[in-house]
């Protein structure tokens, strides 16, 4: 059990999954889906546990929602979680309400053995025990125990509707105080247009919505914690390099729209070797003849091309990755391996942290591994993209010199 664990310090769990596919295709997917969740929550035993979901409900959030409360429910009474007591799940369904629609899902869940948890109230100020179960939906712009912006619509004027934007919360567990805020970040539009610049148009779209969230979570209005960042921040790899790479000794040959004499497709083939067809590139096609590529060796060879983290190495840190990319995969149930051909392979999920986050995970001075960055579901179809885990102990002790800060201002 996890109250019984022998480490010491408090196991934490920070699941990233956007599961857009789940509720496409609930029938098929939730399940599997489900099981392997719940094997990662029992391997890892963590007393305290968030899990951020991004296009909560799917595409047509309307036709979904019976299958959103089903999957909540299942969440929060299944056997598997039955030792966490306590629990807290904000979830976006205003969906009609274009301006602020999110879909992000963020829930958190609190295991028995746990005492004296605290969440944050932005409105008040004051940290409040969490007790019971309790579940927030509809709008969240009035619930004083988070804050939630959506990005403003200039930011990615291309797409007409966008659901990008963030949630936060502030926790105290074991006197120690920390930011988790649920991130959705632009997609790649084109990659024909992704292809004409390094970095891409989009990678620079990114960059400033990131940096507009980073000064949001450490401006003056409230103290400065810890933070992690989890969820889909769309970072893809420099497409330019990539494919020059993949495709170093072939030529390309450009198609043009007869109308508009604009590039509809880039293929490129070998020099030699029959002209075999090497690579075809259109707006939504990245067909590359050889998909293990991005899977030998988990993509390592790839990590080099993924550069968007770069622009803020002195804000952000990141475990080094060690599992291959996590999107976009086959939405085929019997696919699990599988990459889909409509973009290129990327590494969209992670959790990354502040510098002062990355001194809270206690470093093992046994041989056992307490930290552990991967991902979820690897032989099994989990819809487009794979979840992202980060497991690791907070030190005893680690947030003693705020601790006097944080009991203070407590609401029992």
């Amino acid at each position: 059990m996890a109250g019984k664990a022998a480490a010491p310090g408090t196991a934490v769990l920070l699941v990233t999954a956007n599961v857009g596919s789940l509720f496409d295709d609930p029938e098929n997917l939730q399940k599997n889906w489900l099981r392997e969740f719940y094997q990662v929550v029992h391997t890892h035993k963590p007393h305290f546990m968030a899990l951020h979901c991004q296009e909560f409900g799917g595409k047509n959030y309307e036709a979904s929602m019976s299958h959103v409360d089903k999957f909540v429910k299942e969440l929060l009474s299944s056997d598997a979680m039955k030792e966490y007591n306590r629990a807290r799940v904000y979830l976006d369904e205003n969906f009609k309400s274009q301006e602020h629609f999110t879909a992000l899902g963020s829930f958190y869940f609190l295991h028995e053995s746990l005492k004296n948890i605290y969440q944050f109230d932005f409105k008040a100020k004051k940290y409040k025990k969490v007790t019971g179960k309790e579940i927030y939906s509809d709008t969240l712009d009035s619930t004083p125990m988070l804050q939630k912006e959506k990005f403003p619509q200039d930011y990615f004027p291309e797409c007409k509707w966008s659901r990008k934007g963030f949630v936060r919360t502030r926790w105290c567990v074991a006197d120690c105080a920390f930011d988790l805020v649920n991130i959705h970040l632009f997609h790649d539009a084109s990659n024909l247009v992704a292809w004409e610049t390094s970095p891409s148009v989009y990678s620079g779209i990114r960059h400033k919505a990131l940096g507009y969230v980073l000064d949001r979570i450490i401006d003056q209005r409230f103290e400065k914690v810890s933070y992690f960042v989890f969820g889909d921040f769309n970072f893809r790899l420099d497409s330019k390099s990539v494919v020059e790479t993949l495709c170093t000794k072939a030529t390309m040959q450009t198609v043009r729209a007869a109308d508009t004499n604009e590039v509809v497709k880039l293929i490129f083939r070998e020099s030699d070797n029959d002209r075999k067809v090497v690579l075809q590139l259109e707006k939504k096609l990245f067909d590359y003849f050889n998909q293990e590529v991005f899977r030998d060796n988990n993509g390592t060879a790839l990590l080099e091309f993924d550069k968007e983290l770069s622009v803020f190495k002195d804000r952000l840190y990141e475990l080094d990755i060690s599992f291959p990319p996590s999107y976009p995969y086959s939405e085929d149930s019997g696919q699990g391996r599988q990459y889909m051909n409509t973009r290129c392979p990327a590494w969209c999920d992670r959790v990354l942290m502040s510098p002062s986050a990355r001194e809270l995970i206690l470093k093992s001075e046994s041989e056992e591994k307490v930290v552990t960055y991967d991902h979820i579901g690897p032989n099994v179809c989990m819809g487009d993209h794979k979840p992202v885990f980060l497991a690791f102990r907070i030190a005893p002790g680690a947030g003693k010199p705020h601790a006097r800060v944080h009991k203070c201002c407590v609401v029992q």
